[in-house]
């Protein structure tokens, strides 16, 4: 895989985390800062560290098979390791302009 086609499919990657959504939340998890890390390795294996609002996230199963079934759905992509990380703790600061003002914070 190039480094072309590899930044091709992490864009890929980041259009699909923009569907996920947690459903107490009307921004997606991207936006939200939730995404820690988007790593593509050259056998197409996705290397992913996310975090939740909250570490009791009511959904968070739902959220995480979301994201799963999701990414590995796109070409390029062969596995997905995606990891539930709490460092650093998120908080407000990680949201992108636009998750600000959707939520009114702006």
């Amino acid at each position: 895989m190039t480094q072309e086609e590899k930044l091709k499919i992490e864009e890929r990657i980041i259009d699909v985390l923009k569907t996920v959504y947690d459903p107490e939340i009307p921004v997606n998890i991207y936006d939200l800062g939730l995404i820690y890390k988007v790593d593509l390795q050259e056998d197409g294996t996705l290397d992913l560290d996310m975090t939740f609002t909250a570490p009791a996230c009511p959904a968070a199963d739902f959220i995480l098979e979301d994201v799963r079934t999701k990414v590995e759905s796109i070409e390029g992509v062969t596995a997905s390791n995606i990891e539930l990380v709490f460092e650093p703790a998120w908080d407000q600061s990680m949201m992108s302009y636009e998750a600000r003002v959707e939520l009114g914070f702006e």
